[in-house]
């Protein structure tokens, strides 16, 4: 089974983006209580907070909240089940 970094980068070449990064950030939030709170509610899941950096001629002309509303999109049963927080840097 693919991880959830795999699974985001999947789901976002759709954009066709020149640059895509994709971070696992999950180790520094260990121990905060927002990431205790996921795992009491999804389970001890791996791979749970992220930081993702794509630059897309699809993002041309599109204002930065229509950006994140496209990416949340795609990343709709992610967010909702795997992924407790994510830091997105959209440009064109």
């Amino acid at each position: 089974m693919p991880t959830v970094r795999e699974q985001i980068i999947a789901r976002l070449a759709v954009l066709q983006p020149a640059v895509l990064e994709v971070t696992d950030d999950s180790a520094a939030h260990t121990f905060h209580a927002g990431a205790q709170a996921h795992r009491e509610r999804v389970g001890d899941t791996p791979g749970t907070h992220f930081e993702v950096r794509i630059v897309s001629r699809e993002f041309a002309g599109i204002p930065p909240i229509e950006r994140h509303r496209r990416i949340y999109a795609l990343l709709d049963d992610l967010i909702k089940t795997q992924i407790h927080a994510l830091k997105i840097d959209a440009s064109a």
